[in-house]
């Protein structure tokens, strides 16, 4: 090391460094770093706080992290640029030699000794220099096999060295189109799907890889760039070959025709046995002599300019990002710590247990008492089949309007069966009395033609409040699966007791319709007054009549036929005809009886179910020793809750952690990233 007590000057202030003529005994000057003289102290920090963000593991959490993303097609040179900004050996051979996503992170060190390892999973491997390259192959072959197939799972390797910039970038395979033998058929697309996945991230800086001597149109790495980087904003080119095609290169260079926003910079790659520092000395050498390469600019030549570049690059990143990720880090934390908390907590002995189950039932208890009664959806917005109080209305006056449709009152053999009816009811008696069997007679066939239809709106009631029921003590015991299918089977339980209670119920009450005709609302006699106002025009028309009409018009029942008539005597008809007009007049109130009926015991037993029955009978399945001890099952805690708990105090520990750390830095540097 020749030049370690003398002054070395680069061409410029920026592409070599200047090292100290006389050092400390105790420092270790590194010649070979490229940007050690120019690297500012205001960036450290930055670096220091994303690589321990990286050591956290925040990214598991979703947050990504600024990253310098390296692609470049197959054979572009991207293992030759790496190996100059570690200063390491990296495998090389025939085709793709990265074959796993490889995140290098270099570190500055002062150290005499350099230190590197590799982690992949839960395995760390520390290594030399000398054997880095191998430790690499190796623990590919352990995370992507042996042949030449490809996988997503990164490899870690860690480098803290003199003379190394302070940088995180990740190498991803280089692109290849064909396959070769030995890997599989879909290995393009294997690959361009790792690529687009770490480069899509607006926090990721694309370090793009271009060989010098192909058109960088034609390069699939610039494609797939642009993709996700229309304008280039966060695209940063190194061109490598710049020996190999000298010619025309500085008008690539300069006119840009593939859109890369921060720039390119060209290099020279390490030949053969070069040293490190051979290889920058030669490269200073190109570009300062060469005719055609020493036109372009100082400022976008050479590996140190790249090192600078791009430790710049990450800074400014870093520093615009860390809001967001503070935003994102207290966003997560908040989800995690409320996910944490609604999870039920770990019983000691039975009295917790049945102290939660009675927590359970209260909950659902008072929704039921929110949806079912008084109307309130809110805890249901959206779904409309959980706004149970106008849903049971709208049953409730389907329900009528159904019943009411359902008559008797037919215009064919109009006053026929009050006819026979009277007949078979007839007795010595006065002729203008109307037996009241004759009546109870006719209301009978009334009631049997819809006594079905109550019986059969009630089980609709019923098999709807189930549908109800269910979801919502599912959902109020989703913390415990243990008991789920306890608490369903109650609730089917006491629906079912419910509805064999209210169809019995509906059956009485349409049954005591048939056993006597009494009302007191005086519609009745109104309605039958207005009714038989007609009589004496109606059997005029029947008798008497010399037209002979087909059929007479009456109020409420529209044209009915009449000629069917004329056999019957006048006394007859006319008795008829009155009880037709009373049993219409009181069908109409029976009808509205039996909707008002079902309308108040719907609302009483609803008020029960959720009042009174519903606690008890979930109480009693989970209590019952038959019924598998639903409650000791509860202190049992389920492996899906356990490893959510687990799961989510990992996740709240790592969260804080990591808002520790910005927290110092975020104030320090809100002003840099503008900058």
């Amino acid at each position: 090391m020749a030049g370690r007590n003398k002054h070395v000057v680069s061409k410029t202030s920026s592409s070599l460094a200047i090292v100290e003529a006389n050092p400390p005994a105790n420092k270790i000057v590194p010649i070979e770093a490229p940007i050690v003289s120019s690297y500012n102290d205001r960036i450290r920090p930055l670096l220091d706080t994303v690589d321990r963000l990286r050591n956290l593991n925040v990214m598991r959490e979703g947050i990504q992290l600024p990253t310098i993303v390296v692609v470049g097609d197959q054979s572009s040179g991207k293992s030759s640029v790496l190996e100059s900004l570690a200063g390491i050996s990296l495998p090389r051979g025939q085709g793709i030699c990265t074959r796993v996503p490889l995140v290098m992170r270099l570190q500055r060190s002062y150290s005499t000794e350099p230190e590197i390892w590799l982690e992949y999973g839960d395995t760390v491997v520390h290594t030399d220099e000398e054997h880095i390259a191998k430790a690499i192959c190796a623990a590919t072959d352990v995370i992507a096999g042996s042949g030449k197939g490809v996988s997503d799972a990164p490899l870690t390797l860690h480098v803290k060295k003199a003379g190394v910039p302070d940088l995180t970038m990740v190498d991803l395979p280089g692109i290849t189109r064909v396959p070769v033998n030995g890997q599989p058929e879909n290995i393009y697309e294997q690959i361009s799907a790792m690529i687009m996945k770490y480069i899509k991230p607006q926090e990721s800086i694309i370090l793009n890889v271009l060989s010098a001597t192909v058109d960088f149109t034609t390069c699939e790495s610039i494609r797939m760039s642009r993709q996700v980087d229309k304008t280039g904003e966060r695209t940063l080119a190194v061109v490598t070959k710049a020996d190999m095609a000298p010619e025309g290169l500085l008008q690539k260079v300069t006119a840009d025709d593939v859109s890369i926003g921060l720039g390119y910079v060209c290099v020279r790659n390490r030949i053969g046995e070069e040293t490190y520092q051979e290889a920058r000395m030669q490269e200073e050498l190109l570009f300062r002599t060469h005719p055609k390469l020493s036109l372009i600019d100082d400022d976008i030549v050479g590996i140190p300019v790249l090192a600078q570049k791009l430790m710049l690059i990450q800074a400014t990143m870093i520093a615009r990002c860390l809001p967001e990720i503070v935003r994102k880090i207290n966003e997560k934390m908040e989800i995690s710590v409320l996910e944490l908390n609604k999870l039920p907590m770990v019983m000691a002995s039975a009295g917790e247990a049945l102290m939660t189950l009675m927590d359970i039932i209260g909950s659902a208890k008072e929704s039921l008492l929110r949806i079912l009664i008084q109307g309130d959806f809110s805890e249901y917005p959206g779904d409309h089949k959980m706004h149970c109080t106008a849903r049971l209305a709208e049953m409730l006056s389907q329900f009528s309007d159904n019943l009411q449709a359902h008559s008797n009152d037919v215009t064919i053999d109009f006053l026929m069966d009050e006819i026979k009816i009277l007949d078979e009811c007839k007795c010595v008696g006065l002729p203008n009395f109307i037996p009241r069997s004759a009546f109870l007679a006719i209301l009978s066939q009334y009631v049997d033609g819809i006594h079905s239809k109550p019986v059969e709106f009630i089980k609709k009631i019923w098999d709807y409040i189930e549908a109800v029921l269910i979801p919502v003590i599912s959902k109020y015991a989703e913390n415990f699966p243990q008991i789920q299918s306890s608490v369903k089977r109650a609730g089917r339980n006491l629906i079912t007791k419910m509805k064999e209670q209210s169809v019995n119920r509906v059956a009485e009450i349409v049954e005591m319709e048939k056993l006597t005709d009494y009302t007191c609302n005086p519609d009745y006699m109104t309605s039958w007054t207005e009714k038989t106002a007609s009589q004496q025009s109606f059997v005029h028309a029947v008798l008497y009549d010399e037209a002979k009409p087909e059929s007479f018009s009456l109020a409420g029942f529209g044209q009915v036929k009449i000629s069917h008539l004329r056999k019957y005597h006048a006394h007859l008809l006319q008795q008829a005809f009155d009880m037709k007009m009373r049993i219409a007049s009181y069908w109409n109130i029976v009808l509205r009886r039996i909707v008002d009926n079902l309308a108040l015991f719907l609302q009483f037993s609803v008020k029960n179910l959720v009042n009174a029955q519903f606690q008890k009978e979930i109480v009693a399945e989970m209590v019952d020793p038959r019924g598998g001890g639903g409650v000791e099952r509860m202190m049992e805690e389920t492996p899906s809750v356990a490893s959510k708990r687990e799961k989510l105090k990992k996740s709240v520990k790592l969260l804080k952690e990591s808002k520790d750390v910005v927290a110092a830095i975020v104030d320090q540097n809100s002003g840099y990233g503008g900058r």
